[in-house]
């Protein structure tokens, strides 16, 4: 498969580079955030990239940062700085280099951890820049880099049944098998995903988590992440964590931070404003790479979480509004898997069964309460797709892959 264009490429241009405000792009280890800036760079024609774990750039970068700054060629340039977060008091050293530029220069920092945790420079660059979280693919770039406006998604998804892809089927299968990274998902060769899994985990590990912290003893870390793929999907609970890691709640709370921090995990919160006896503090726990996760029904879960979850970072990331992705639970252990909430109100439900086409009967109880006249139920069988009305609200039961394709 030719690799296209990335639907992050035109905002970063348009929103940074159009007022020369530099853009941090962050996102998991191996998504693509280096193939991304080097594209710019290319079709720019005009710059240079540095990579801190270049002994020649970290030297440059020690003795004078301005010294990296590409000349003019008569077009203005542009700077591409991977990783280079790992500095001490980067954010010292860049503001310094931003703030006194002679002429003009486009600046793009990347990093594999989240740029916001580094707290090692005292001057802060609010104003300065801004911030962009780099997904794997999905089902809606590969279609289009376009990103979609969020009334537009929902109009089309709700004025009839939508023209049917096999390829989109097709692509989420793909995406079942070897999961949503540009590596494996091309190569499509099972022993090289194994491989390719293995070596990203540990290299999170051993080496990103050991520029962030000080842990000494990263062996439970990895033991950690060896124990959440077991627990996709359900509800997150620190203390059985703690108790098979033989650490205090503490400890085994501030890992999971970091493996957060680091993209290998995400953890989505219940939303609890007019549902009665909700939840309001336990999270559902999910990973970057579903194909980590084992079994069909949580693997899919999975899948969809990060569809949307790449979906409310984009239109966040890019000005559409402030899009966060919860759930729906209660104590009575009802649940509506997942919840967009735009701008503080519930927008738009997505219950996920694996097989089952009957609307969930939760959502007589939750419809009424959050008030939302659209919602939809994701199976992952093709040819799905039924307007029901309930609860005053319009509900598509429909294939994932005919509703995935038209998100971000």
């Amino acid at each position: 498969m030719k690799l296209k264009r990335r639907s992050l490429e035109t905002p970063i241009s348009d929103l940074c580079f159009g007022d020369h405000k530099m853009a941090f792009l962050s996102g998991p280890r191996q998504c693509g955030k280096t193939t991304l800036g080097q594209e710019l760079l290319r079709k720019r024609k005009a710059g240079a990239y540095k990579n801190w774990d270049e002994v020649t750039f970290r030297r440059e970068w020690t003795h004078d940062p301005r010294g990296v700054v590409p000349g003019s060629t008569g077009r203005i340039p542009l700077l591409v700085l991977d990783e280079i977060h790992k500095a001490r008091s980067w954010k010292r050293s860049l503001k310094g280099l931003y703030d006194t530029l002679e002429d003009p220069v486009d600046i793009l920092v990347t990093g594999s951890a989240r740029l916001t945790v580094y707290r090692r420079g005292s001057d802060s660059l609010l104003g300065r820049y801004f911030h962009f979280r780099l997904h794997p693919f999905s089902l809606g770039e590969l279609e289009s880099a376009t990103i979609p406006h969020p009334d537009d998604v929902i109009e089309t998804l709700f004025c009839g049944p939508p023209r049917r892809r096999r390829a989109a089927q097709e692509t989420l299968e793909t995406f079942m098998k070897f999961g949503t990274f540009p590596e494996p998902f091309l190569a499509q060769d099972e022993r090289k995903a194994r491989l390719w899994r293995s070596h990203r985990v540990e290299r999170v590990i051993r080496e990103d988590l050991r520029d962030l912290s000080r842990i000494p003893d990263l062996s439970r870390i990895e033991m950690l992440a060896s124990l959440l793929p077991l627990r996709v999907g359900s509800l997150l609970s620190v203390a059985s964590l703690r108790e098979e890691l033989e650490v205090s709640h503490d400890t085994a709370k501030r890992w999971l931070q970091m493996l957060t921090e680091l993209y290998y995990a995400f953890e989505i919160k219940p939303y609890s404003k007019r549902i009665a006896r909700s939840l309001r503090k336990s999270g559902k726990l999910y990973l970057w790479d579903c194909s980590e996760v084992p079994g069909e029904a949580a693997r899919f879960e999975n899948l969809v979480a990060s569809h949307l979850l790449k979906t409310c970072h984009l239109w966040t990331d890019t000005g559409e509004g402030n899009f966060e992705l919860c759930f729906l639970r209660n104590k009575q252990k009802e649940e509506i898997d997942f919840l967009i909430v735009r701008d503080g109100k519930p927008w738009l439900p997505i219950e996920v069964k694996l097989q089952d086409t009957t609307p969930s009967p939760n959502w007589k109880r939750f419809l009424p309460q959050i008030r939302c006249t659209r919602a939809l139920q994701l199976v992952i069988g093709k040819g799905v797709w039924t307007l029901r009305e309930d609860q005053g609200a319009q509900l598509i039961v429909a294939s994932a892959a005919d509703v995935l394709r038209h998100f971000a």
